[in-house]
């Protein structure tokens, strides 16, 4: 997702992955597990994409605030600042975290949030604008294996109707399911049950006892792969499979605990007031009844021992932000970047990139002072710039 600011807030949701001539298949832009040099040269197809075809600008005019995760590798921060400052030759780039970013659309400046992506689940607490980059925690869990699951048990119990034969499974139609076609049938057809409901369908599963009874699932659905294909989704997929989420696994971690585990690791006198400012963000969290459930998971866990007697609150509460979970971390940093003297104190200039030819590591908080890295008498390199000119 990105956008110009001179242009009236124009917004631009662009898939992270592209057709090239080279390639039979689309290229998935945000690789961690590619050499750099291919890394470098699939960011800058995709950057002057953006650029050229979608906004419309000259990279050399306007500045860049890159919203990222606080998980990103050091090898593809300083690689995309390679291609922005060497190659586009942009002005000034600033790479914000995303769970400060979503505290600028709420006009706080404290919370614990907790971001529920594609690929895992991440809670930091934020304290005064300052990450406590040490009271972090996350699982593996997110849309990604959602979609595994998901993906599974449709292979595994669901049929489809054709307009030949009806009760034929899966698996002898279409050996495997696009990605993009699960994911809409996750966003469709399934949802998050209550505390009392999910109790039982996780006993019904692992049925440790021998005697649990599952709760009668929902209604089947029918899910339209194509003209005369129709997929019949079970109704026990649809309630199940986002149960992964708050089942704890065998160190007894799930979506819910990530929160109150950061929440012990905080000073003691801050543990209250980020209690009560709760804030959920990312795609994973628009599922219907994901919030209601994370708060009673929360009520019921804050209950046992080994939360009762380090949490000394029991009262949380989480807020409602101004826009889908899914963007608004964008829109924090939309707001950042229209806030031009904020942004330009804060951003990494050309000029400082040029003489130091890396970015700083805004989480490494030993770093020494930029006064120790040059001689003595000999004046810095502008790291920060106000001024909107791009004068060379």
């Amino acid at each position: 997702r990105c956008s110009c600011m001179c242009r009236g807030m124009s917004v631009f949701v662009i898939s992270v992955s592209y057709v090239h001539v080279d390639y039979p298949q689309p290229i998935q832009v945000v690789q961690y597990n590619i050499n750099t040099e291919e890394l470098y040269s699939l960011l800058k197809e995709y950057i002057h994409m953006l650029y050229f075809r979608h906004l419309l600008v000259n990279p050399r005019d306007r500045r860049v605030v890159i919203i990222e995760s606080v998980l990103s590798p050091s090898h593809f921060r300083e690689t995309l600042a390679r291609v922005l400052f060497r190659y586009f030759e942009v002005p000034s780039v600033l790479f914000a975290p995303c769970h400060l970013m979503a505290l600028l659309t709420l006009g706080i400046n404290s919370a614990l949030v907790l971001d529920c992506g594609y690929t895992e689940t991440l809670s930091l607490p934020i304290y005064e604008g300052v990450p406590i980059l040490s009271c972090w925690e996350a699982l593996p869990l997110g849309g990604k294996a959602i979609h595994k699951e998901l993906e599974s048990e449709l292979l595994e119990q669901c049929t489809v109707n054709t307009g030949t034969a009806t009760g034929q499974s899966l698996p002898s139609v279409m050996g495997s399911i696009p990605e993009e076609i699960v994911e809409d049938i996750k966003v469709r057809v399934c949802f998050v049950s209550d505390l009392q409901r999910g109790l039982k369908i996780q006993a019904a599963k692992f049925n440790l006892d021998g005697n649990a009874e599952r709760p009668e699932p929902p209604p089947d659905v029918d899910y339209p792969l194509d003209g005369e294909k129709i997929l019949q989704v079970k109704g026990s997929i649809r309630d199940s499979v986002v149960e992964m989420l708050f089942e704890q696994d065998n160190e007894e971690k799930s979506v819910a605990t990530l929160i109150l585990d950061s929440l012990i690791q905080c000073p003691i006198d801050t543990r209250k007031h980020l209690a009560e400012n709760l804030v959920v963000i990312g795609g994973t969290a628009m599922l219907p009844g994901f919030l209601h459930r994370l708060m009673a998971e929360i009520k019921h866990l804050v209950e046992k021992p080994k939360y009762k007697n380090l949490l000394a609150t029991k009262v949380f509460k989480i807020h409602t932000p101004p826009a889908k979970p899914n963007y608004v971390a964008w829109l924090g940093g939309a707001i950042f970047g229209a806030l031009q003297d904020i942004l330009g104190s804060r951003s990494v200039s050309k000029e400082y990139y040029n003489q130091m030819g890396r970015i700083p590591d805004w989480c490494c908080l030993s770093s020494p002072p930029l006064e120790m890295m040059f001689d003595t008498g000999k004046a810095p390199p502008p790291m920060m710039k106000r001024a909107f000119s791009t004068e060379k």
